[in-house]
């Protein structure tokens, strides 16, 4: 996938339009035409303003490696008082049992789970 294609991609994920995705950047509409259809290429202080603007992660944008979106301590939260305040109480309980949990004991759960997943990941490749 081209960075043209990678732009049209972050724009439609968002769902604004080429006037609205411009506006936030600086520029017209008819640049993030140009850049999308690989008419004009992304200069490095464009790229930069998507990253920023959009919170898109700089490497996925340039290679397309990786994940589209740079994950926040803002979404991080939002996330976890969609859980406390929601209806979910087995989610609920696991962020309490680990509040209380000591340094040792949250080593110890993250060595289980990644034995879990190497496991699985062992498994699937034998499948």
């Amino acid at each position: 996938m081209e960075q043209g294609e990678r732009i049209k991609q972050i724009r439609t994920s968002l769902g604004l339009t080429l006037e609205k995705f411009g506006d936030r950047l600086g520029v017209t509409k008819v640049a993030i035409s140009n850049i999308e259809k690989g008419n004009r290429n992304l200069t490095e202080q464009m790229t930069k303003a998507i990253c920023r603007e959009f919170n898109v992660d700089y490497m996925w944008l340039t290679t397309g490696e990786g994940e589209m979106f740079v994950a926040t301590d803002d979404d991080f939260q939002a996330r976890i008082d969609q859980i406390m305040f929601g209806q979910d109480e087995s989610r609920k309980n696991l962020f309490k049992m680990m509040i209380d949990m000591s340094d040792e004991d949250i080593h110890a759960l993250e060595r289980i789970l990644k034995n879990i997943s190497s496991f699985y990941e062992n498994q699937n490749k034998e499948d």
